[in-house]
């Protein structure tokens, strides 16, 4: 230290403190203090906490010893489901024709065998009367049958009493030939024109073409009006069975190359708080040229119809086969000094214990466990229930002084 400075004002003291190669500040070591010595020393980290009984009785505070579950690597992909083309009909017009009546609306439950929508056909006229020729020429015909019948029974009795010739006998049975084969080509008409007006769904008493539900279910789509003309092919109502539906989505070809008719995978739709499953039906064989994505369809039971097509959901898709892996609870996790962590109990026999902090590393959540990849081993007791009052303690305690 080198002397007092005085300038008719307090003198202060000032002071330099030499070393062989640097000076340094001058303020060090003069009893005044440096912007270092004003700020406080970061807090230590607390790896342990101890509660009391009553502390974890408040807290509500309960461990347990961990355990592996097989979990598999899962991607989220996302996916919509839509009607399954097995379950669904698009019923339409057979022929063109005028529709009369339309017997169900969206929304509306149907039975298998319901009349649903109702036209009126030029077609299905046609078709009837060709029926009613053809069964007025089936019945001439079979007259004229029975008359050869007979005919030729005559020429061999006659013939029996030397009264006909054997030519005459052959003749009869020629005759009573043609008009069997006659009768029979009637026959094939009437079947014909039978079967025509079955395509068309057109009753017999009325004559009119009666669109009906081929199963139970729910009309989804209403394309057709009373008065309106629908041609040949024109779609007038979709119906389809809701108690089961198609799921697709599109992956990656890494991602596809893991999945095969048959595999189970799950999914979640955001507005209804539930995994669902789905079992593969088919991947395609190409990729999408756009997207560069592979289309992936699943079969997913709806027994409760609580699920409806176009519901966009979030598919978890296995891309490795499932191995023992730690899990807690997702309230075992907490975040502290933005690292995820669990606390190790060591309880003390009188209600209290011994809280360690545990540094680990997470997978993807699985249902309502989360994987732990890293930190914690089978065995390991862990906070299980009221980790969060757990973490406040751990969180009062590594707090500056003065805060």
């Amino acid at each position: 230290m080198i002397g007092l400075r005085a300038s008719g004002r307090q003198a202060r003291p000032i002071c330099l403190a030499l070393t062989l190669a640097t000076l340094t500040p001058a303020g060090a070591g003069c009893g005044r203090p440096t912007p270092a010595d004003d700020a406080e020393a970061p807090a230590a980290t607390i790896t342990e906490v101890t509660l009391s009984a009553e502390q974890i009785a408040h807290g509500k505070v309960q461990w347990a010893a961990v355990s592996t579950s097989p979990i598999a690597d899962v991607v989220e992909l996302p996916g919509r489901l839509v009607l399954d083309d097995d379950h669904t009909a698009r019923l339409s017009a057979p022929a063109r024709g005028r529709v009369v009546a339309v017997r169900a609306n969206v929304g509306d439950s149907v039975s298998k065998g319901q009349i649903l929508v109702v036209l009126q056909s030029e077609d299905a006229a046609i078709k009837r009367a060709d029926l009613a020729k053809a069964t007025a020429e089936l019945t001439e015909r079979q007259s004229a049958a029975r008359f050869a019948r007979g005919a030729r029974e005559r020429a061999e009795r006659l013939l029996g009493l030397k009264a006909a010739s054997v030519q005459d006998v052959e003749r009869a049975r020629t005759d009573e030939a043609a008009a069997d084969a006659s009768a029979t080509q009637a026959q094939a008409a009437i079947d014909q024109a039978r079967a025509a007006l079955s395509v068309l769904q057109v009753d017999d008493a009325t004559g009119q073409i009666h669109l009906t539900a081929p199963f139970d279910g729910v009309v989804v789509s209403r394309e057709s009006a009373i008065g309106a003309v629908l041609d040949a092919g024109a779609p007038a109502l979709v119906v389809t069975a809701p108690g089961t539906l198609w799921l697709e989505f599109g992956a990656s070809e890494a991602v596809a190359s893991h999945l095969a008719p048959g595999r189970r995978m799950s999914f979640t739709v955001s507005a209804i708080d539930e995994v669902f499953d789905a079992r593969v039906l088919r991947v395609s064989g190409a990729v999408d040229a756009a997207s560069r994505l592979v289309t992936v369809r699943a079969a997913v039971a709806n027994p409760q119809h609580r699920l409806r097509a176009e519901m966009f959901v979030t598919v978890r898709a296995e891309t490795t086969p499932a191995r023992p892996v730690v899990t807690v609870p997702h309230e075992a996790v907490q975040l502290l000094d933005q690292q995820p962590v669990v606390f190790l109990a060591r309880p003390d026999g009188r209600g209290g214990a011994v809280f360690v902090r545990r540094d680990v590393q997470t997978g993807p959540a699985a249902g309502d466990q989360t994987p732990i990849t890293s930190g914690v081993a089978p065995g390991d007791v862990v906070v299980t229930s009221g980790a969060f009052a757990v973490r406040s303690q751990f969180a009062r305690g590594s707090m500056p002084a003065g805060e």
